[in-house]
């Protein structure tokens, strides 16, 4: 079964320096149908205007991944950690018994747009712990490219739960297919662009949750980007 969750009904915030979006209940918007999905979160999408951002503010117990599809984005935090994402990076960012973060745009001229992702621990008071890499997916086009696992295998991210992140970059035209076992479930995520999930329409911002399919068809439709979710 795929339910579709569309760009135009997600939750969002709007403010003079920041648009987001909300694929589940975050801050003021609250939907009890939408709470997540297995053990992910949150999928925030986030335009952030030049020179703005968010101040320091505290996590705990959560697994946060950022995905930088445009712009850059600038991170400091309690573990001593500064660093800058740009686009194709991918930063894992463990909570734990707690970290304070800021996250702010370092441009004076351009936007930056990026992905905020929460994805619920596996074990609760782990140590905070930070983690970047960059991904080439122009590279890798017309394949998944494995970005965050429990393993961290093929260069991924290691995350904190039974859960794989896949990117894809397709060209129009281009397909991919994925098996998920018995059991499991998917969520497929639209950054750029528009696809079919097994013969349904997705734009990008919008979201697919999957459950007892064993085998998914995506076609692009146009030059297209898409994040799978392989979830417990």
């Amino acid at each position: 079964m795929i339910t579709l969750r569309r760009s135009n009904e997600r939750g969002s915030a709007k403010f003079n320096w920041l648009d987001s979006r909300h694929t589940f209940s975050f801050g003021d918007y609250y939907d009890p149908k939408h709470m997540g999905f297995s053990d992910l979160r949150v999928i925030n999408e986030d335009r952030v205007n030049p020179g703005a951002g968010f101040p320091t503010h505290s996590h705990r117990d959560m697994e946060i991944i950022t995905y930088v599809l445009e712009g850059a984005l600038a991170h400091k935090d309690s573990t001593g950690t500064s660093s800058v994402i740009r686009v194709g990076d991918v930063q894992r960012m463990s909570a734990g018994t707690g970290i304070s973060h800021s996250e702010y745009n370092p441009s004076q001229t351009e936007p930056v747009h990026f992905l905020q992702i929460w994805i619920i621990p596996n074990e609760m008071g782990l140590k905070p712990g930070y983690e970047q890499r960059s991904f080439n997916l122009k590279k890798n086009g017309g394949s998944w490219v494995l970005v965050a696992g429990p393993d961290a295998r093929d260069g991924a991210v290691k995350i904190h739960q039974d859960a794989e992140l896949r990117l894809a970059s397709l060209t129009p035209g281009g397909r991919l297919t994925y098996s998920l076992q018995s059991g499991r479930r998917g969520w497929l995520q639209v950054t750029r662009g528009a696809v079919t999930l097994n013969s349904k329409p997705l734009n990008a911002g919008d979201g697919a949750a999957i459950t007892d399919e064993n085998i998914l068809d995506v076609r692009a439709n146009d030059d297209a980007e898409i994040l799978l979710f392989d979830l417990s």
